[in-house]
């Protein structure tokens, strides 16, 4: 499919693949929003960022 043809029409639904719903967008339904909500509230999905050094712990101050 060419460009021109898929332009100003969102693209499908990341989960599913169907057209996407003006209620849910970018998703098909409701149950495919939840699908992706419980992706990044387990883990799968991540932000990449530098890697952050530990602070030194309380116990490491008093000694």
């Amino acid at each position: 499919m060419s460009k021109a043809s898929t332009a100003g029409r969102p693209p499908s639904c990341p989960i599913c693949g169907k057209p996407p719903a003006p209620r849910f967008l970018p998703f098909c339904s409701g149950r495919c929003a939840e699908i992706d909500l419980g992706r990044w509230f387990g883990e799968s999905y991540r932000v990449p960022a530098a890697p952050v050094e530990e602070l030194p712990s309380d116990d490491d101050l008093a000694g």
